[in-house]
């Protein structure tokens, strides 16, 4: 949602304040009809505070869960794409499967970044 205004002045405080407004609003739809948004909160619930605390320093600890927030992030994304297709009808059609697939497939992608980035912190001093 815009705040209707078309300006490239900052928005001031009460302009920041509807956007993080906005923001948790999206992040509620999220919660509630999202299965894998809430999937990987609960993953990353578990996953925050162990990467906080087995990281070694703040670079490492900003790795290990920034990677984590990135994967929600793309699901945010994926969610949004998704909801805007459905929107537009449910029958079937091309690029609406194809536009739903690469926004899945950036999620597994970031996914497979959560994985790599953990193993190449992790794995030396814990696994090897």
């Amino acid at each position: 949602m815009g705040d209707g205004r078309v300006s490239h002045l900052p928005r001031g405080p009460r302009g920041v304040w509807r956007a993080f407004l906005w923001s948790l609003k999206g992040l509620g739809a999220a919660w509630r009809c999202e299965s894998s948004f809430r999937l990987e909160v609960y993953v990353s619930a578990v996953l925050v505070p162990l990467g906080l605390w087995l990281g070694a320093d703040g670079v490492e600890r900003a790795l290990l869960v920034g990677s984590l927030l990135l994967v929600m992030a793309a699901e945010l994304l994926n969610s949004s794409i998704e909801a805007l297709i459905e929107r537009y009808g449910a029958e079937r059609h091309e690029l609406a499967g194809r536009a739903k697939d690469m926004g899945s497939a950036a999620v597994f992608v970031l996914m497979l970044n959560v994985a790599l980035v953990w193993a190449l912190l992790l794995g030396p001093r814990y696994l090897w």
